[in-house]
């Protein structure tokens, strides 16, 4: 399988019909990467949860084998619904339709197992998929759905969070140049004592570890560690 998928892309979108059977001939998963577009900080892109989600299912693609939906940008739940350049969903439905709609049609076409994989993890996300996985796989369908989000991610050693440390190294170690930590101020120059959804913080909206603590060259130990744990997940 390797060889043969060398110098293909994984990207399910980039792909011909005979190229996309072949991959399913040789192991039937799609992984469906899901995000949003929110408020990161100053530093971070507001497409970062399906950013990061979709990186990181094209590298777990890559090693364990399968196809790669594009993501979906639009979550529910969390406390930054009000920040600027925020879209999120207010009904879980609107989502739910979706993947529902996703997973009876890759049925159909034979795929064997769904990997729902979000890269926001808000408490109303987690249920929406979890729930999701559970209804379907009830049917004992054909295909079964394995959903999970990236704050499940085992052998780390950096906990997760909202724009912090663990979501400023995981965005780096994808995507480098998305990432301008000169966008903040410095530790030295404006402390973190305020109330960090106040808009006047040096790091309005962060949830979790200072991200100017952040050792950027940990990027890809924690990458490594995130990917090895989601390639456990398919069958």
């Amino acid at each position: 399988m390797e060889k043969k998928f060398l110098h293909m892309t994984r990207q399910l979108e980039r792909l011909r019909p005979q190229q996309i059977r072949e991959a399913m001939s040789e192991k039937p998963v799609i992984w469906f990467p899901l995000g949003t577009i929110e408020w990161h900080c100053e530093h971070l892109p507001v497409g970062l949860d399906g950013l990061t989600a979709h990186g990181l299912c094209l590298k777990a693609a890559e090693r364990a084998g399968g196809l790669v939906l594009p993501a979906l940008f639009f979550g529910t739940g969390g406390g930054h619904g009000d920040y600027p350049w925020t879209i999120m969903m207010q009904d879980h439905l609107q989502i739910e339709n979706i993947l529902m709609r996703t997973a009876e049609r890759l049925q159909e076409m034979d795929v064997r197992q769904l990997v729902i994989f979000s890269g926001h993890f808000a408490d109303e996300q987690l249920e929406m998929i979890d729930r999701i996985a559970k209804d379907w796989n009830a049917l004992n369908a054909t295909l079964q759905i394995t959903a999970t989000a990236v704050n499940r991610a085992s052998g780390t050693q950096i906990e997760p969070d909202h724009a912090g440390e663990f979501e400023t190294l995981l965005m780096n170690s994808l995507s480098p140049k998305t990432v301008k930590m000169d966008r903040l101020p410095t530790l030295e120059s404006e402390p973190d004592d305020l109330d960090r959804h106040n808009p006047k913080s040096p790091i309005w909206g962060v949830i979790g570890q200072d991200p100017r603590s952040a050792d950027l060259e940990e990027s890809r130990v924690l990458l490594g560690a995130v990917t090895d744990w989601l390639t456990t997940l398919v069958h």
